[in-house]
């Protein structure tokens, strides 16, 4: 088990855990999620969520989180506002994966080595359900997306395009 999962036991938080073959050979782990979901979910690109972890004012230590549809992609400007920082850009994925204690393409919001500010981007309210990372590669957690603020303290906002 992942430490995202032993969260949501641990809190008794409603959630279902899907699996599926990641291809070594793939760094686009978002649309790979997509394509590799059970068809049968009935799912769309944005209702699954990847997990982008970002540097404030271009320091290495002011972090935090953005949570966004794989079909999108992060409003750097917007993400600055809400997040009160002058700039944000993303973090160096070696920094994400020390701080997280995940590997790239298998981040997930929940169960971080350190809880970091989080801003979920507001599509995500549109569906009764999302999938984000479950903590590694092939691993998707489906999930209400307030029981996924409410663990770990996140907001809703604008912040993709």
């Amino acid at each position: 088990m992942t430490p995202a999962i032993n969260l949501l036991k641990k809190l008794k938080v409603a959630f279902e855990l899907h699996q599926y073959q990641h291809d070594v050979n793939e760094t686009q782990f978002g649309k790979e999620a997509v394509a590799k979901l059970d068809p049968t979910l009935n799912i769309v690109p944005q209702q699954v969520f990847k997990t982008l972890v970002v540097s404030l004012n271009g320091s290495n230590k002011e972090l935090a989180v953005c949570v966004i549809a794989v079909s999108d992609h992060l409003d750097l400007k917007k993400a600055a506002k809400i997040l009160g920082a002058k700039k944000v850009d993303l973090a160096n994925p070696q920094l994400a994966q020390k701080v997280t204690g995940y590997l790239v393409g298998g981040i997930s919001p929940l169960g971080q080595k350190k809880l970091l500010t989080t801003v979920i981007d507001q599509g995500a309210l549109q569906f009764d359900r999302i999938f984000i990372s479950g903590g590694r590669r092939g691993l998707e957690i489906e999930i209400a997306p307030n029981d996924l603020a409410n663990i770990i303290n996140a907001n809703f906002a604008d912040i993709a395009t």
